[in-house]
């Protein structure tokens, strides 16, 4: 019933909204306000950020396929639906965990640099920086995409439905057309300037020179033709063959020439790494580990806060959101400063729970830090740790997220991107948008003569900020969350994860609670929430506050002895579907 009714509120005007902004949930004095209720059910729960790419996960549930399988069923379709965030052109970063085995696993699907890049691939003959829009359009931008590999690799380890078969909804979708959703439309008309220079990208998305209309039917043969390849003949058609050498021949044609190459397509492996997890009220928060900061800085943020009695102060408190906002900072601080892709930069022990302790006493007072920096984190590897300086990595608010439990108590979290709001902004012949990713990397190389981490090197994944999460207690999940929104998604799991563990909120009401989100010093408020309220609060303690629109797509699912309990944010277009 909550899936028809969303689908009903997307196709009238009423739900337009623009796509740079957060439709803020509604809240009454407190920050929980009286939201949606939650999704329940008994055996199975897919929860995704367009109604149509839900509905393709939950048949393969319903038929009794895996997680994994439905996974790439929501994927194909939000490909197709939702082009601007994520798609085949993309990367993702997968969490697995098996019932049958009781382990949780991660898979690295993050695009690489070409290995003709070099570390001043985003600065100017004179050595200046490039703006990060100036490298964004165009070719130079494009890292080898990662997804299309590992949705097939997700199903190769975990699935057991018939692959081909798992494409049939976005087939028919591209062949017959699909509504243009609101937040698309809003997306295209918001991008349009920059759509407009890539020509082919412009025939898709700017029709007879104007955007795309809400509710207009959009078809993409192209895309259907490429999904049919997929189906009878597996990922490896987008890495060689006549759809990458489309691909290619888009990056090098580019209004600004990138530097992709077939080998690059051939060379790209999908990694399996271990879960990266933090304890957490008796819990572990386990996600995604480097070239992601996102497990690493939620586990920073959640260590620092176990010794404060976060279910005492409330969500209320501004106490509550000074703690939360102090450690947050800290935890960015040691970002910057070490995270990288640990297959080219050795890190410390980030988590370590003696380091840990130390940084969470610096919150024992009763202000705002005055000043952050990163600490001194016990090295475990031979010789002196790098002497590494922190450089900035512009990671901008597009992505999406799927949360999944199937019916054999599998659960995956899977955050899934092309980074920038449609990517570098070119459209491969295949018909799909090309990601923009190596813009995750720092765009300087050293700063006073030290080396960045994150700095540009051949074949090295760029730093991300996503976090797909899958909270443990007892050797089982109990919850499974994620969200896209740039490097504030960061902040927005450690929120959710509080709300529901500290708290008592359910996925719904967790989701839905008012942002407060704290990376560099200023605190960003939602605005048209309770969040505003606590600005004059904030500011007395000492933080510099911002009212600003937030714009999350957080997905949850929480396993209790009772069921499956789900919500979807309101802020997009999502829905969580479960039987």
């Amino acid at each position: 019933m909550r899936y028809l009714a969303l689908l009903a509120m997307l196709a009238t005007p009423a739900f337009a909204q623009e796509a740079s902004d957060a439709v803020a949930p509604e809240s009454g004095n407190g920050l929980v306000g009286e939201g949606a209720a939650p999704v329940e059910s008994q055996d199975w729960m897919v929860a995704a950020a367009n109604p149509l790419a839900a509905e393709a996960g939950a048949r393969v549930l319903r038929e009794g396929g895996s997680a994994a399988d439905a996974m790439v069923a929501v994927q194909a379709v939000l490909g197709l639906v939702e082009p601007q965030s994520s798609g085949l052109g993309g990367g993702a970063f997968l969490v697995w965990y098996n019932a049958a085995t009781g382990e949780v696993t991660t898979l690295d699907g993050r695009e690489t640099a070409p290995m003709a890049a070099t570390p001043t691939l985003f600065q100017t003959e004179d050595g200046e920086t490039m703006g990060f829009f100036d490298a964004v359009v165009g070719g130079l931008s494009v890292g080898t995409p990662g997804t299309p590999m590992l949705m097939e690799e997700a199903h190769r380890r975990w699935g057991r439905a018939n692959w081909g078969g798992l494409f049939a909804e976005a087939i028919t979708l591209a062949e017959d057309g699909f509504a243009v959703s609101p937040r698309l439309a809003g997306a295209v008309a918001n991008d349009q300037e920059r759509l407009s220079t890539q020509p082919a990208t412009a025939a898709y998305f700017l029709p007879d020179g104007a955007p795309l209309a809400e509710g207009a039917t959009l078809t993409n043969p192209a895309y259907a033709d490429t999904l049919r390849a997929m189906a009878a003949n597996g990922a490896e058609v987008l890495y060689e063959g006549e759809i990458a050498e489309g691909i290619i021949a888009a990056v090098r044609g580019a209004s600004q020439p990138g530097l992709l190459t077939l080998d690059d397509l051939a060379a790209y492996a999908v990694i399996e790494r271990p879960a990266v997890c933090a304890p957490y009220r008796g819990a572990e928060v386990c996600g995604m580990g480097p070239p992601s900061s996102g497990a690493l800085t939620v586990g920073q943020i959640l260590m620092m806060l176990e010794p404060y009695d976060m279910a005492a102060l409330g969500p209320d408190a501004p106490e509550a959101w000074r703690l939360i906002g102090d450690a947050s900072r800290l935890a960015f601080a040691d970002r910057g400063l070490y995270m990288a892709d640990s297959d080219f930069v050795p890190m410390p022990d980030l988590l370590d729970a003696e380091y840990m302790a130390g940084r969470a006493e610096l919150l024992a007072g009763d202000d705002a830090l005055p000043e952050v920096s990163a600490g001194t984190p016990p090295w475990d590897h031979a010789g002196l740790m790098p002497d590494f300086a922190p450089g900035f990595s512009p990671s901008m608010p597009s992505t999406s997220h799927i949360s999944i439990v199937d019916a054999d108590g599998n659960a995956l979290s899977m955050t899934t991107t092309i980074e920038n709001g449609f990517g570098s902004r070119v459209f491969a012949p295949g018909g799909f948008l090309l990601n923009n990713e190596l813009t995750d990397f720092s765009f300087s190389t050293h700063s006073d003569n030290r080396p960045v981490a994150n700095r540009v090197e051949p074949g090295k994944r760029p730093r991300s900020s996503m976090s797909p999460t899958i909270v443990m207690q007892d050797g089982a999940p109990v919850f499974v969350v994620g969200s896209p929104g740039g490097s504030r998604i960061i902040g927005y799991v450690a929120k959710t994860i509080v709300a529901h563990l500290d708290w008592g909120l359910d996925p719904q009401a967790a989701i839905e609670l008012p942002h407060l989100v704290n990376r560099f010093g200023t605190y960003d408020l939602e605005e048209g929430t309770a969040a505003e309220g606590l600005g004059e609060a904030l500011t007395g303690l000492g933080f510099e506050v911002n009212v600003r629109g937030l714009n999350s797509g957080l997905h949850a699912i929480a396993v209790t002895p009772d069921g499956l309990v789900g919500g979807a944010d309101p802020r997009r277009e999502g829905v969580a579907i479960g039987e």
